[in-house]
């Protein structure tokens, strides 16, 4: 399934840096959103660990949560649940002598890492996501790259090629 937007493979360049223009344009379907300002983020728990709030919160700032529906603002909410209750303090067996429970802030388990990243990846957290999803984010502050433009390593490639 590589090459299928949101698909995995290999991360796709930026539209100003891909060379083909004759590439068929993938088909998009659409369906109506919901209403303009009805998908706001929910508030984050403040009983949530600072690590799962904080991303929370940075998704919320982030350009592609304009994208984002009320089913894609509660994915990220359980999400944010889900780090926050495996990063607090974890029972590890009772005092023997007032059986109160013991605790400990225990490692990230590899399983639950994989796991959470692969739900960021819906939620299209990093670049590469994105660019496999097609969605591009520009600052204002950015210059566009000129239509076309190739990097240097590529015209040097061009000139080896060709002399």
């Amino acid at each position: 399934m590589s090459g299928v937007p949101g698909r995995g493979g290999p991360v796709p360049k930026r539209q100003a840096q891909r060379r083909r223009a004759n590439k068929p344009e993938v088909e998009v379907r659409s369906a109506p959103a919901a209403p303009a300002g009805k998908a706001q983020p929910p508030a984050a728990a403040r009983d949530w660990h600072p690590i799962a709030r904080r991303w929370y919160k940075a998704l919320a700032e982030s350009g592609q949560s304009v994208y984002y529906e009320p089913s894609d603002w509660a994915t990220a909410y359980l999400l944010a649940e889900v780090i926050s209750r495996e990063l607090q303090p974890q029972i590890v067996g009772r005092d023997e002598e007032t059986g109160k429970p013991l605790t400990a802030t225990m490692p990230v388990k590899g399983a639950s890492l994989a796991a959470w990243l692969k739900a960021m990846t819906g939620l299209m957290v990093t670049e590469g996501e994105r660019r496999r999803a097609r969605v591009e984010l520009t600052r204002t502050d950015e210059e566009p790259a000129e239509e076309g433009a190739l990097s240097k390593l590529d015209e040097y490639r061009r000139r080896a090629l060709s002399g």
